[in-house]
């Protein structure tokens, strides 16, 4: 039994040594040269090379797309990294470039005033019931800054230094109801007084004493007159929003909006007037 084992591992040995190479032998021959058992072979091993060619090629197509895949993951990996750092720095520009625009207003609005001023940057804002006040901090620490200083900006009048604690100056906005500028429509040339209503829910004028005969209408822009040297002449203040005319009475109705978007509000410019003195000077001219 031994023996017979021995021979039939022997005689499988052989075979599957023989058959690579009768295999072999058949597929490397010319078809004139063949002999009957090279036929036999070719014709036994067709179905094999096709179904092992098939799995191949079919193994070889799923680990190139394997690779692909994992290549073209890799790319998408980085080109979206790529892109979210250029969005980032596209932001950055965009944000730096409205910032360059803003500054180079605000330079050019300091050489138009034709007064002294100092720059400050805007920290905070205090919308209570009862007042409108925001919080700037000096560019220059040490400046000498008094109450009732009008603060301006690229838009317009802001409002009137409130209190001063080192760098730090509150200033009494313009839609503030204890703050009143006196103004011009562009227009006309009429005159009147803006106060802000002290509205909590959203930034609104009030134009006073403006009289039942003075042109105005929606649309109109009001200008700082210039009257006691609290703001600068021609600066904006509002724009007209609303007239209302009455049968009697003396003064019209004009409700206003401010030109600043104290919403938005960044940058700002403390003019240095002496208002103390400004205040002591008698207005010489009428009110039309």
């Amino acid at each position: 039994m031994t023996s017979f084992r021995r021979l039939r591992d022997i005689f499988l040995v052989v075979v599957l040594l023989a058959l690579p190479f009768f295999f072999l032998r058949a597929t490397i021959r010319a078809p004139e040269d063949m002999h009957p058992l090279d036929r036999t072979i070719n014709k036994l091993s067709a179905p094999l090379q096709y179904v092992a060619a098939a799995v191949a090629r079919s193994l070889s197509g799923v680990i190139n797309d394997y690779v692909y895949l994992v290549d073209v993951k890799d790319d998408n990996n980085k080109l979206a990294y790529e892109n979210a750092r250029l969005m980032q720095r596209l932001r950055e520009l965009t944000s730096e470039q409205a910032e360059n625009r803003r500054l180079r207003k605000l330079l050019s609005l300091r050489d138009t005033v034709g007064v002294e001023t100092a720059s400050a940057l805007v920290v905070a804002k205090d919308t209570s019931q009862y007042f409108r006040v925001a919080q700037v901090v000096l560019d220059r620490p040490g400046v000498l800054i008094r109450p009732n200083m009008p603060v301006i900006s690229v838009d317009g009048a802001v409002g009137t230094v409130l209190r001063v604690s080192g760098d730090k100056v509150d200033v009494r906005l313009t839609v503030d109801s204890g703050n009143g500028i006196d103004v011009v429509v562009e227009r006309t040339r009429a005159r009147g007084l803006v106060r802000g209503t002290g509205d909590p829910a959203r930034y609104t004028l009030r134009v006073q004493y403006m009289e039942r005969t003075d042109q105005v209408e929606v649309g109109d822009l009001l200008l700082t007159s210039g009257v006691g040297c609290r703001f600068p002449r021609g600066i904006p203040v509002a724009r007209v929003k609303e007239v209302k005319k009455r049968e009697f009475g003396i003064y019209q109705t004009v409700e206003a909006e401010p030109t600043v978007d104290f919403s938005r509000l960044e940058e700002v410019l403390i003019t240095l007037s002496d208002t103390k003195e400004c205040e002591q000077k008698p207005d010489v001219r009428t009110r039309k």
